[in-house]
């Protein structure tokens, strides 16, 4: 198995990317919010992480995550809430041939991509992207009109504003990041 080069900050703030194998026309992770919900709930109990932003997409979800002190594993968490979801799927989705032979699933693109958070403005950078992110995909116009986003909970926070990243502001990916 490959060794992946990997960010190991103790405790650290991480930004991921974690993508469906089958991005066009998939909706199989809104679909099922609430499995998804539950799966990330019972990574939590087992390895805790505070979840700083989230946003979940048809077929790709962000996320930012504080790690405990003293613990730098984020592979396993998001290795465990991507096997658990998997299993509580049915078995529909195509598979190659590799994949029916390693006995894996055809849900999930096998890697993921994270990104350390290194200050406070990277951290608003990735947050603001998180959250805008519905908005830049087009399924709505006002960042608020997303349910499956941690905005609402972000402007609770006292964060956001209500009204904050609508189509009238001009945020392209390359100012976010």
């Amino acid at each position: 198995m490959p060794n992946y080069r990997r960010t190991r900050v103790e405790g650290g703030c991480f930004f991921f990317t974690i993508n469906l194998l089958e991005r066009s026309n998939n909706k199989l992770l809104i679909q099922n919010i609430d499995l998804l919900r539950n799966v990330v709930d019972r990574v939590r109990k087992k390895y805790p992480f505070y979840i700083n932003g989230w946003v979940v997409l048809p077929d790709h979800m962000h996320c930012i995550w504080t790690l405990p002190a003293h613990d730098t594993d984020y592979s396993t968490r998001i290795r465990l809430i991507k096997t658990l979801f998997s299993k509580a799927i049915p078995l529909l989705e195509k598979r190659s041939k590799v994949r029916q032979e390693k006995g894996e699933r055809g849900i999930w693109q096998r890697r993921f991509w994270e990104h350390t958070i290194y200050d406070d403005r990277d951290y608003a950078n990735h947050m603001d992207y998180l959250h805008f992110n519905p908005v830049k995909h087009g399924y709505v116009k006002q960042v608020k009109d997303w349910p499956y986003s941690s905005f609402q909970h972000c402007v609770c926070r006292g964060d956001y504003q209500e009204e904050w990243g609508g189509l009238d502001i001009d945020l392209s990916v390359g100012e976010l990041l």
